[in-house]
């Protein structure tokens, strides 16, 4: 679904991708790890198009796209769920959803009963503002927007991150049903380790802007995963 050949990135003068390669598969989670400050979170900008990338080629199901801002490439079927969540507070839980219907046909703008199946809790407070839910709460209002637009590729930066341990099982579950279905790509940017290991059909460790390591869960141990996170 995705294939990345050396892409580069540059904030300014400082350049912070040298040169990454890669693929996520459909029907798969391909988990990116790897320590503070080592790219990944650029890495999911640059596929997203919220920063362009200075090179290299981006190839979405079959096609060639040249950089492209976030808007075109969510039409093309790219969701990206940010770090930090990034709901609109002062809209309401449905209106909040409802932000991703601008990338489907007009006949096709509707909330889908799929959404409030993988997340209860946002039927019971559809009227309510998204500022006023809890981290967790946000975080699987944040997913569902992104699926509202029935993406191709689901980008995940840090979902766990902050979340009671309750909900990032609900969460893990979630992920593991979208996987199942086959339709999409999920690319997983994720710092706890064993959330990230349990999901993970494909790793690729990052280490200074360049993959330091990558592979399918059936070819690389645990143990050195982990020992390449690490460093």
């Amino acid at each position: 679904m995705l294939k990345l050949e050396d892409i580069t990135l540059h904030y300014g003068h400082s350049q912070i991708l040298n040169g990454i390669s890669m693929e996520a598969k459909q029907g798969e989670v391909t988990c990116v790890m790897g320590t503070n400050g080592v790219g990944k979170t650029s890495l999911i900008k640059a596929i997203s198009g919220t920063h362009p990338r200075s090179g290299g080629m981006l190839t979405l199901d079959g096609e060639a796209l040249p950089p492209l801002p976030a808007q075109a490439l969510a039409h093309k079927g790219v969701a990206y769920v940010p770090q930090g969540r990034e709901i609109f507070p002062l809209l309401t839980v449905r209106e909040n959803m409802e932000t991703g219907f601008n990338c489907l046909p007009k006949g096709d703008r509707a909330v889908p009963e799929e959404m409030f199946e993988l997340f209860p809790v946002l039927k019971e407070m559809q009227g309510r503002r998204g500022g006023d839910l809890s981290g967790g709460q946000q975080q699987q209002l944040a997913i569902a927007r992104a699926l509202i637009t029935r993406p191709k590729l689901l980008l995940l930066d840090e979902p766990t991150e902050g979340i009671q341990p309750n909900i990032i099982q609900q969460i893990g579950e979630v992920i593991k049903l979208l996987r199942d279905k086959g339709d999409m790509a999920i690319m997983l940017v994720e710092q706890y380790f064993e959330f990230a290991y349990d999901l993970a059909d494909s790793f690729v460790v990052l280490r200074r802007g360049e993959v330091m390591l990558s592979g399918t869960k059936a070819t690389l141990s645990k143990e050195g995963v982990l020992d390449a996170v690490s460093v």
